[in-house]
């Protein structure tokens, strides 16, 4: 990852790729603004049956392509494999209407139409405009989303009624008097950039429609969900054995064995209990447990911000200063790279996300704290982890060279493709390498790195014993896996404040195969890793860690099978 590289001549593969993030991106404007592709904000996703099937057949169509096509190098190969492999999944999952049937309580239709406009630009009359248009055109978007629901139904695949019920509490606030479409439209950016003059008081008149006819169709759905799909709805959270194996793929990019991999994660958790309780020990004394370490940690002003003001200035404080340590010792971060913005989300509903910068690098890299209204303490021994997850050298550093590799990839690869199990499971690596390079040698913070890994352990053992209902542990009741067994177990494994735990519970039971793909994701990097070191030992030589990160992260997110295999 340098700022000068030799240009490759695209090829006919790259062609293909390329051509199908247009043809997505005009299917699916939403994603091309969640990736920067410019020119796509005024427009908005079909989430109906008909837009679902449309992009299935874009689906098919370059597979179709792709099939009369041979590689003419390296990079096409791992574009062919990665493609194949991602809209094969993708028509695997439509084939199976989780597209149409896809509600949870923090990644589904419900809040992507709403977050969308956390990062469309708002600097100009003309952006504003964009704005305008994309709110009246959300309620089309609800009625789609609607009618996809109860096609799904019908077909019966439908929710669990835990994620219908979430799925119209969060309606229902984005329908009321302090909805987030008000503010946004009445807000300080906006008055920013919109004067007295005729044309801006067009816009404001535009914008305040929208927002209207957004809350309505908001609570359209809410009625929807509430009166028509809840009584449809199971009561099991478990989705069962073929639908999580298909989950699990999708977001690792990988096939596991899931009973290996669930006996994995007991004796993970139970390896990182045993860490953690040695760090707890040089914190608080000679047979102190983690919950005395934990409090003596929390009592310690020199750990403690108060409001969001100082958690935003820290955040910022503490990836600036990572990109400044790692850039040329560490890693070759490019220039464009090296900025990221920390922002407080404008939701509070608990959540930590990385947004990707766009295409051009106008809109940056931003790292995103969704701050529960209840929450107003943070402790930094907790958090500095995080900001290296999310951060460099995590997300941004990650994402962030895939888009600068515009000598090499196709668009597809820079801006398009992205695998849960590859980026989840390099930014939870990178916490671990941050521990490896001394950036958490303080023990408070070295305990809130374990905590993390911690959290993401114990989800491995609650997504797939619940979802699979293989059996639990003596200790957390015997017999197999349920929600009720597995809150318990969660609140025992997950150091936070019961707002945001009981948010990550709801969450795991919603979002089948993904909580996992965080730390299964790091094991396949660390196995990428070792097979690096034992191919340049076959050779008499030591792995160039540094030259391993670079290759790997140049290929952009691809699945963990074809990052394995092109690692080979």
């Amino acid at each position: 990852m340098t700022d000068a590289h030799p240009t490759r001549t695209p090829t006919a593969i790259d062609a293909v790729a390329d051509s199908y993030v247009e043809r997505a991106a005009a299917l699916d404007p939403l994603t091309a603004t969640a990736i920067g592709l410019a020119g796509y904000d005024h427009l908005m996703t079909d989430l109906s049956p008909a837009g679902r099937e449309a992009q299935a057949d874009l689906d098919r169509a370059t597979l179709r392509e792709l099939g009369a096509l041979e590689p003419a190098d390296d990079v096409d190969r791992v574009t062919l494999a990665a493609m194949r492999e991602r809209l094969g999944l993708a028509l695997e999952l439509h084939d199976a209407a989780e597209d149409l049937a896809d509600l949870n309580n923090i990644a589904s239709p419900l809040q992507g139409l709403r977050d969308v406009f956390d990062i469309m630009p708002t600097g100009t009359v003309e952006a504003w405009e964009n704005v305008a248009a994309r709110l009246n055109l959300l309620p089309g978007a609800i009625d789609g989303y609607v009618a996809a629901l109860r096609e799904a139904a019908d077909r019966g695949n439908v929710a669990a009624v835990r994620q219908v019920r979430e799925g119209v509490a969060q309606a229902r606030e984005l329908a009321g008097a302090g909805s987030f479409f008000t503010s946004l439209v009445s807000g300080p950016e906006a008055a920013a950039v919109l004067d007295d003059s005729a044309a801006c008081s067009l816009v404001r008149k535009e914008l305040e429609h929208g927002a209207a006819a957004a809350r309505e169709a908001y609570g359209r759905l809410a009625d929807f969900l509430e009166r028509d799909l809840a009584p449809r709805a199971p009561e099991a959270d478990a989705v069962g054995r073929e639908r999580y194996a298909r989950f699990s793929r999708a977001f690792l990019g990988a096939e596991v064995d899931l009973e290996e991999t669930y006996a994995w994660g007991l004796d993970e958790l139970a390896r990182v209990v045993a860490e953690q309780t040695a760090v707890a020990r040089e914190i608080a004394g000679p047979g102190a447990t983690v919950e005395d370490a934990v409090a003596r940690l929390d009592a310690d002003p020199r750990y403690q911000l108060h409001g969001t003001d100082a958690l935003r200035a820290w955040m910022q404080e503490t990836a600036d200063q990572a990109v400044a340590d790692l850039h040329g010792a560490h890693f070759d971060i490019p220039e464009p790279v090296r900025t990221i913005e920390c922002m407080i989300a404008p939701t509070q509903t608990g959540g930590i996300y990385y947004t990707p910068p766009s295409d051009d690098f106008s809109r940056p890299g931003r790292m995103w704290w969704s701050v529960p209204p209840e929450v107003t303490t943070f402790s930094t021994w907790r958090e500095k982890t995080t900001v290296f997850h999310e951060g460099v050298p995590g997300h941004h550093l990650q994402a962030g060279a895939a888009v600068v590799e515009r000598h090499t990839l196709n668009r597809w690869r820079r801006l398009m493709c992205w695998v849960s199990g590859h980026g989840e499971g390099w930014a939870l690596y990178a916490e671990r390498l941050m521990d490896e390079l001394g950036y958490l040698d303080d023990p408070g913070d070295r305990l809130g790195m374990l905590d993390a890994q911690r959290m993401r352990a114990a989800r491995v053992v609650f997504d797939i014993g619940v979802h699979l209902g293989l059996p639990a542990p003596a200790e957390w009741g015997g017999g197999t896996w349920d929600a009720q067994k597995a809150w318990p177990f969660l609140k025992a494994n997950v150091n936070m404040a019961e707002g945001f735990v009981r948010f990550e519970y709801t969450r795991y039971l919603g979002w089948p195969g993904q909580a996992p793909s965080y730390k299964v994701g790091q094991r396949l990097w660390e196995q990428a890793r070792e097979d690096a070191r034992l191919a340049a030992r076959a050779r008499g030589e030591d792995l160039d860690v540094r030259a391993f990160h670079a290759r790997a992260l140049a290929l952009g997110s691809v699945g963990l099978d074809v990052m394995r295999d092109a690692l080979a």
